[in-house]
């Protein structure tokens, strides 16, 4: 069935329904270069794959390295939509008074673990070890101590090691230099030979833990005045082939195969299922976990300064719910469900 639909959402790309010839694309725009090996490529491949299409919007993609690039083209209107860090577009709203609404997000949790020793078998067991960080501060750091912290894990009991990206982490790691380190599901699975290693954490319980939202997509209020129907169905297209990702892992597999580099079918199926809960099928906007990220941001230095703003200031939930109330939610899921009114 799955496949069915897919192919029927790529028929419908190439007959694109009447109504597209005569509308402005509405012009997403996403800070990596190509498809990146995580749920958030689902923007690209709704693209691709017609999604947005059988939806009746005509979408274009516009490409930007970097969260500072993407929300100077949206102010500049160069863009109806584009997805970025959330402190990046508080830090807009805060300080530059800039009218901008997180409205979904395709991908919130990052895809983040902690691999440590055999014999770690849990968080608890980290007390006295060594665990490698990027650097005191950074964000894998900031966030595995929220870990160990949910864990009941005093994080000044573990031996913290700056050793710098994510790579070399892991190398540090296989080697035996040090004990433990947060790392993405993807590094993990690049290590050529983790005997002796294992997943402490998984990603989906480091979510749990650390329920920091990283991106959101936003809009500028114009879009949501002007194109307000081509958000929502920008929003219903990529909630969809969440589902049908979330459903069918070999699916985006597939569909990612072009841009997976040396990854063999085999290698893309172990990491489609690896993301879990990562989906967003219920458009990744929980109210408790954006809350908990803003708390979680106004804790670092670069919001020190800053007045603090109602969650409603900066998300607005009407799109999704509309999105939700026609395709229904999915109750399983977790994180991810929109909880209106909490």
């Amino acid at each position: 069935m799955l496949r069915n639909s897919l192919a029927l959402a790529a028929t419908l790309a190439v007959m694109a329904p009447w109504n597209l010839a005569t509308a402005e694309p509405f012009r997403l725009i996403v800070t990596h270069l190509e498809p990146p090996l995580v749920p958030n490529s689902v923007m690209d491949l709704a693209h691709e794959l017609g999604y947005f299409a059988q939806e009746g919007v005509e979408v274009e993609l516009l490409r930007f390295e970097q969260t500072p690039l993407a929300l100077a083209a949206l102010r500049a209107g160069e863009g109806d939509m584009a997805n970025v860090s959330v402190d990046g577009l508080l830090h807009l709203i805060i300080r530059q008074g800039e009218d901008m609404r997180a409205v979904f997000s395709p991908n919130p949790a990052l895809p983040f673990l902690i691999a440590g020793r055999d014999d770690i078998a849990s968080v608890t067991d980290l007390k006295g070890r060594t665990f490698g960080v990027g650097r005191l501060g950074s964000l894998d750091h900031s966030l595995s101590t929220q870990v160990m912290e949910a864990a009941d894990m005093a994080p000044d009991q573990v031996n913290m090691v700056a050793l710098g990206q994510p790579g070399v982490r892991a190398q540090a790691l296989a080697a035996g230099r040090i004990d433990a380190t947060t790392m993405s599901i993807g590094v993990w699975m690049s290590i050529p030979d983790p005997f002796g290693l294992h997943v402490i954490v998984p990603p989906d319980a480091y979510y749990e833990a650390a329920p920091v939202v990283n991106k959101v997509n936003a809009v500028p209020a114009r879009t949501l005045e002007e194109r307000r129907d081509d958000v929502v169905a920008v929003v219903r297209a990529i909630t969809r082939l969440s589902r049908d990702f979330a459903a069918d892992p070999s699916a985006w597999a597939d569909a990612i195969a072009p841009y997976a580099g040396s990854l063999d079918a085999d290698q893309r199926l172990e990491l489609a299922k690896s993301f879990g809960a990562s989906w967003a099928v219920n458009g990744g906007f929980e109210r408790h976990d954006l809350r908990f990220t803003q708390a979680w941001l106004y804790q670092s230095e670069d919001f020190a300064d800053l007045p603090t703003i109602e969650l409603d200031a900066w998300a607005d939930f009407s799109i999704l719910e509309e999105v939700l109330a026609e395709i229904g939610v999915i109750e399983a899921d977790a994180p991810g469900v929109l909880q209106p009114g909490q």
